[in-house]
């Protein structure tokens, strides 16, 4: 009798996410996006440093070194870095990955993209790969080398604190899902956010520092995502602390309490003068995994997503409901490559990606029977293809009613985040991030 179908995918996976290592480090996937994009690199070291080849270990930490070396002039880390042609494929490939002159494997150019540079999770996400690089090898030498750049990028980070309300306000289009209209102060970045300062305490005191001013702000940026970006009765809002100290978040605070009452998940972002109502799956799966979400409100996310049906056609869905033409947050550039239409890529698309953050969640959540169904239904959504006889693609991302895969196969994320799912269900515990959700009250 063949294994599950969960226990065949975790090998391709492996074999996927580090055949995509460079001399540069991990690259998006196998048949596009050949650059280290920070945030994917990132994002892909969870499920790189669980990786039986040791070699998966070494492309994260080369991902990290590129990163570091073209930090921008003020500490930002770069939304990616490529090379100008691509180079022999040799290079590309399991074996020669990491050997080589150079950082760029000899003569080829490397080049800084400059679309997205706006983007607030470069560096959130190079502090939590850090964190998770210093979990697994526990290397204080390496630390020590790379906490100039952790803390640059941290001071980058604090000045996208506009008003210095304790939250980041982020631009429109400027977080992983960078062509969609999140703005503001956006649930995804901020959740990070707090997760940022939780890792910089761990590393702070690793290197014998005080960890407590990291904690005590962890602490404050979560009682305010919960304040602002929750609506309902398992907050205890301070309206008087608001009315003193934040008096802008009184009209919104009062708008959505009026016009929603209540609602079982985080609000995407909450604006000057405006919200959106709907459901951002990876921002309130993050708030679980990440400890911002009480045990009573991690319930009421994962039982919205079932019943909901945002976990079908597969899991799982980047938004819900979608969003249309005339909403309030239709934008035309949706229209771009045929990309953002309703039900697809940010716009209500399959993330297998984010199904691996789902089934995290679940396990941080005590759901150990429904990780290991819905880890299941992963490997099915991964294994799909759309090229004749082929299997195990590991797309990007899948229609959110059809099902069908699209978007590029050989995703490096696709494939790390099944490795990072399959042994949070192995463990019975998230990687890196033991007891962050383990949290009491919401405030």
């Amino acid at each position: 009798m063949s294994p599950p179908l969960a226990a065949q995918a975790r090998p391709r996976a492996e074999d996927i996410v580090v055949r995509n290592g460079s001399p540069l480090g991990l690259l998006g996937s196998s048949t596009a996006y050949k650059q280290v994009w920070a945030r994917d690199s990132m994002v892909c070291t969870l499920g790189l440093l669980l990786c039986a080849d040791r070699v998966g270990a070494q492309i994260a930490r080369q991902s990290v070194r590129t990163l570091a070396a073209y930090q921008s002039r003020l500490g930002n880390i770069p939304h990616n870095v490529g090379f100008s042609g691509l180079p022999d494929p040799a290079l590309i490939a399991h074996g020669g990955a990491l050997h080589g002159a150079g950082a760029a494997g000899g003569n080829v150019e490397v080049v800084v993209d400059t679309a997205h540079s706006g983007c607030i999770d470069n560096s959130l996400w190079f502090i939590l790969g850090n964190y998770a690089i210093w979990r697994a090898d526990g290397d204080l030498m390496r630390l020590r080398k790379v906490w100039p750049h952790l803390t640059r990028a941290y001071t980058w980070l604090e000045y996208q604190d506009s008003n210095e309300c304790g939250l980041l306000e982020v631009h429109e289009a400027m977080d992983w899902a960078d062509l969609f209209a999140n703005r503001y102060n956006s649930l995804w970045p901020n959740v990070l956010w707090y997760a940022a300062h939780r890792a910089m305490a761990e590393l702070r005191a690793a290197q014998g520092e005080d960890a407590a001013p990291d904690l005590a702000r962890a602490e404050d940026i979560r009682v305010k995502i919960n304040t602002l970006l929750w609506v309902g009765a398992e907050v205890r809002k301070d309206m008087d602390w608001v009315a003193a100290h934040r008096k802008e978040w009184l009209y919104p605070i009062s708008l959505t309490t009026t016009v929603l009452q209540e609602r079982p998940y985080y609000l995407p972002y909450m604006a000057f003068r405006g919200y959106a109502d709907r459901f951002d799956t990876f921002g309130n799966l993050l708030a679980i995994v990440f400890g911002v979400a009480a045990p009573v409100q991690a319930a009421k996310i994962l039982d919205y997503i079932e019943s909901a049906g945002v976990n079908h056609p597969w899991p799982v869905r980047a938004i819900h409901p979608p969003v249309h033409p005339g909403d309030a947050d239709w934008r035309e550039y949706y229209r771009l490559r045929n990309l953002n239409l309703p039900d697809q890529y940010h716009n209500g698309g399959v993330w297998p990606m984010i199904g691996g953050f789902y089934v995290a969640a679940l396990v941080a959540a005590g759901r150990m029977e429904e990780a290991q169904r819905q880890l299941e239904r992963l490997a099915e959504l991964n294994h799909l293809s759309r090229t004749p006889g082929q299997a195990w693609e590991f797309n990007e991302w899948a229609h959110g009613v059809s099902g069908r895969p699209s978007g590029f196969a050989g995703q490096s994320w696709s494939a790390a985040m099944y490795v990072y799912a399959h042994e949070a269900v192995s463990r019975g515990v998230v990687p890196f991030f033991e007891g962050w959700a383990q949290g009491g009250e919401p405030t």
